[in-house]
């Protein structure tokens, strides 16, 4: 059974991929292999902060691992808060705190088109790739739901009525940008019959 690791100190980014993942493939979480140290994210794209965790994690435990990054772009304040989404409003990475920081940006505009973005960076032996996911949406200013996590209570997908922090788990894995990247990244593990 393949082994990788999970560049992430989040309990719920751990349980979602578990879900989504097929069963032969054992995930870790850093607490699994002992690393209790923020790992850097100084880079200012979300492919690179992925690709920075996921070799930070490799070379300092020598293991196989995967890593994301995910940013919530909005269309009127021209891709922001992207890549600093998590630290939107500072480096407290308080979720309300970036809600709040979001809708005083957006209160007299009225596009408030938005999308989640995914970049999984994997590091196989000697393999080094990126799988990416989308889904668009909008911002709603009042909070729904109390499910998920992060910007998940002001954000509906396209073509849905509920906020992500409404939907059930097993809805919202099968459409988030999250889905779509750890789709790809096990297709490719299937297809060298890792898994």
């Amino acid at each position: 059974m393949l082994e990788l690791v999970f560049a992430t100190q989040n309990p719920n980014k751990i349980l979602e991929v578990e879900k989504m993942l097929p069963n032969l493939l054992k995930i870790k979480g850093l607490k699994d292999i002992g690393c209790k140290e923020d790992i850097p994210e100084t880079q200012n794209t979300l492919e690179g902060n992925a690709m920075q965790k996921a070799w930070y994690i490799k070379d300092q435990y020598k293991v196989n691992c995967f890593a994301d990054d995910t940013g919530l772009e909005i269309e009127a304040l021209d891709g922001k808060p992207g890549v600093f989404s998590a630290r939107y409003a500072g480096k407290q990475k308080n979720s309300n705190d970036n809600i709040e920081k979001i809708w005083s940006e957006l209160r007299n505009v009225t596009n408030r088109k938005a999308q989640f973005r995914t970049v999984i960076a994997l590091l196989l032996d000697d393999e080094e790739l990126t799988f990416e996911g989308i889904v668009k949406g909008e911002i709603i200013m009042e909070k729904r739901g109390t499910d998920g996590f992060g910007y998940d209570p002001v954000f509906i997908p396209q073509n849905y009525q509920q906020t992500f922090a409404e939907m059930p788990l097993k809805e919202k894995n099968k459409i988030s940008h999250r889905y779509q990247a750890i789709k790809m990244f096990s297709e490719y593990l299937l297809s060298l019959n890792y898994i």
